[in-house]
């Protein structure tokens, strides 16, 4: 399994509700390969999960040339690709399971 995740970004000048418009915005852009469940989006965070890594380079590919070409950016800083495990909203997403980060399971047992 490989997942990736990456952050787009916009600058909204003068707008209210932002992050619903810029989820709205991800959601249209996206929307195919969120129905096909290649992709997971919220807000800000989009993670790509296939099990090849020949899928995983061309899905990878299609947002990226789909952002450009709605004048989305992304920070490659803030960036991470074809890794095993990722965190996301306090859960690990690994090869065969999501599981809880430890630091949250720390935290509840203390």
């Amino acid at each position: 399994m490989y997942v990736s995740s990456f952050k787009p970004t916009i600058m909204f000048f003068r707008m209210t509700n932002s992050p619903a418009t810029f989820q709205a915005i991800m959601n249209e852009i996206l929307r195919d390969l969120i129905n096909k469940g290649k992709v997971a989006v919220f807000v800000d965070n989009v993670l790509v999960r296939m099990e090849t890594e020949e899928g995983h380079d061309k899905i990878v590919e299609e947002i990226l040339r789909r952002l450009e070409k709605n004048d989305l950016y992304i920070k490659l800083e803030k960036c991470m690709w074809k890794v095993r495990k990722i965190g996301f909203l306090g859960v690990v997403i690994g090869p065969n399971r999501i599981e809880i980060e430890k630091k949250k399971v720390d935290e509840v047992l203390s």
